[in-house]
């Protein structure tokens, strides 16, 4: 009854849900306090108390809950133009930006907008797995490129390398999700010169869920250093906000066609059938634009945990952002490692389900007490493994 390629997907599916899954099992038989969610990045915060305020403030207005332009109110996406203008070097209106159903509607939006069946987008690994869907429901064609090895930094060699004359886009994401690395102004630059040398545009697709969750590194913006760049951003992470999807594309107006493009958001918007980002979530971001991300609540996070697993003997680089730890696995199988962890009641995601196997990745984005006390657990299963 269902479709063959759905069929052969499913097997395929998040493994980060899978693990949750699992979590949700262990939770039920050893109560929450004694298990040790590292599975999904679904922030334990609050979201901030002006973004409440706001969204009963704008609950009762008039006409709040109907249909709006495709693209969103127009005065939410002068707000989202003007706050960007404030940090970047491009002069944006409200027709460079879309409103999206958070940061995968986004990112399918700008797929569904580019590619042509049999178009190449570049996916660096390790990386977010919905990414290939994505790009699979459009017909195009995931080119997987290595980052370097131990630091997942842009291997730009590599990159190069993947380029043909099929390639039509390449998505980065910095903070990284696995990872935690910011990627450097420097590199980001020379990769731009490689670009903008070749014959047929390639569109820079920048996944930036994480971007305000930075702790000791500045993340370079994208829109002075790419002129064919979309920005796809979302209030999941920085306020809080995975349930209320929303986000927006930011098209850079030096982009080859960019009301072309734009126009084509717009239409992929209303023919994917998300029609328009949700009404009340766009009125309530767009009075807390220039709120901060509480960042010191996850470096707390991120300090506690990676001290605790490399006390254990596990070897993990020190995140730049984001709310995750990428650590080696002691062995080969990345999954069976996993389902160990399981036994002590550690729930991780296989670094298999980022392109990236022999890693596992733990989010640190849930209650720091929890964290503390998994020290046990990590310690326990480390001996397992005679580190």
């Amino acid at each position: 009854m269902i479709s063959n390629q759905i069929e052969k997907n499913l097997s395929k599916s998040s493994l980060i849900r899978k693990m949750f899954e699992e979590g949700s099992r262990l939770k039920s038989i050893y109560g929450e306090d004694n298990v040790f969610d590292f599975s999904l990045g679904n922030p334990s915060l609050q979201p901030p108390d002006e973004i409440l305020d706001s969204m009963v403030k704008h609950a009762v207005e008039k006409d709040a809950h109907k249909y709006m332009l495709n693209a969103g109110y127009v005065d939410v996406r002068e707000k989202v133009a003007e706050h960007h203008n404030k940090s970047s070097n491009v002069v944006l209106s409200s027709n460079n930006i879309i409103m999206t159903v958070g940061a995968a509607g986004g990112l399918n939006v700008a797929l569904k907008a580019l590619l042509d069946p049999g178009d190449e987008v570049i996916v660096l690994s390790p990386y977010f797995v919905d990414y290939l869907f994505y790009i699979k429901n459009y017909d195009g064609v995931p080119i997987i490129v290595n980052t370097q090895k131990d630091t997942f930094q842009l291997d730009l060699d590599n990159i190069k390398s993947a380029l043909t004359d099929q390639t039509k886009a390449i998505i980065l994401n910095s903070p990284n999700n696995p990872t935690g690395v910011i990627y450097p102004e420097k590199a980001l630059k020379e990769l731009a010169a490689i670009l903008k040398d070749r014959k047929n545009p390639v569109a820079v697709i920048s996944d930036e869920p994480y971007n305000q969750l930075n702790y000791d590194l500045e993340v370079p913006n994208l829109l002075n250093i790419f002129d064919n760049v979309i920005i796809v951003n979302s209030f999941s992470k920085s306020l809080s906000l995975p349930g209320g999807r929303i986000g927006y594309l930011v098209i850079s107006p030096n982009m080859e066609s960019a009301d072309l493009v734009a126009a084509a958001c717009v239409f992929a918007t209303r023919t994917l059938g998300f029609v328009n980002a949700p009404s009340l979530y766009q009125r309530a971001v767009a009075d807390a634009l220039d709120l901060p991300s509480n960042k010191e609540h996850y470096r707390k996070r991120r300090d506690a945990l990676l001290k605790i697993v490399r006390g254990a003997g596990f070897e993990c680089i020190e995140p730049d952002g984001a709310f995750y730890l990428f650590a080696k696995c002691p062995i080969a199988d990345d999954v069976e490692f996993a389902s160990a962890a399981a036994k002590h009641n550690i729930l991780l995601v296989p670094g298999s389900g980022f392109g990236c196997p022999g890693y596992f990745r733990l989010a640190y984005c849930g209650d720091i007490q929890n964290i503390l006390n998994s020290k046990d657990a990590f310690y326990e299963l480390a001996k397992e493994y005679g580190l």
